[in-house]
């Protein structure tokens, strides 16, 4: 990956937005870099990620209606000098990637920079695109969903997403239940992000999947 130059704020975000309009980038991962980067042009300061152990599910409320759920090794993206977020994901005994959608699992991102909710929710869009079809309307519903439910975020805050087999996707912020957004097949494609073989970011996958049996 190529080291930003040694130039002001502004022409750093110039050049990143030019190098993620190219063809074949990642839609989901520039948009969220350049969102980051106009509402913060200096990086902001994040707080280092918290010690999960196996026993911290205790301290997240909103793992408390899964059971036995433990946390994967964080992973930490990175685009283009830019530090976005770190994912982790809480899976319960016996759990199966291949076989996500039958489990309840959550999948959290604690934030590194300052994030438009709105860009988020219409990345997550176009990601979905990558890994399954649906229709228009399928997706200006899912996007007002996600607009009503994902704020805007600052560094250390976080956005956990919870998979209800046969139900939906449920969202919490910083411990707080924001809502559900009640269709499985959104939840699919949604989760389907990090966790399908089609995902932009194959790399996070495979680190997010260690250990986990496929």
């Amino acid at each position: 990956m190529h080291n930003a130059p040694n130039t002001s704020p502004n022409t750093t975000l110039n050049s990143t937005w030019a190098w993620w309009r190219r063809p074949g980038r990642s839609l989901a991962v520039g948009a969220v870099v350049l969102a980051g980067a106009l509402l913060s042009a200096a990086p902001a300061q994040a707080n280092s990620p918290d010690a999960v152990g196996p026993k911290a599910a205790g301290q997240r409320p909103e793992m408390a209606a899964l059971s036995g759920v433990v946390p994967t090794a964080p992973v930490r993206l990175r685009v283009w000098g830019f530090e976005v977020y770190d994912a982790r994901l809480w899976t319960p005994p016996g759990f199966r990637f291949s076989q996500a959608a039958q489990f309840s699992y959550a999948l959290e991102l604690q934030y590194l920079r300052r994030l438009e909710g709105g860009a988020i929710a219409s990345r997550s869009i176009d990601e979905m695109r990558r890994v399954g079809s649906f229709s228009e309307a399928q997706a200006q519903t899912w996007l007002a969903a996600m607009q009503a439910l994902f704020p805007d975020v600052a560094a250390g805050e976080r956005i956990t997403g919870i998979n209800l087999p046969g139900v939906g996707a449920e969202f919490w912020v910083n411990g707080r239940r924001v809502g559900v957004v009640k269709d499985p097949d959104f939840a699919r494609l949604f989760f389907g992000i990090w966790l399908d073989e089609r995902t932009s970011e194959p790399k996070m996958r495979a680190q997010l999947l260690q250990g986990l049996s496929p």
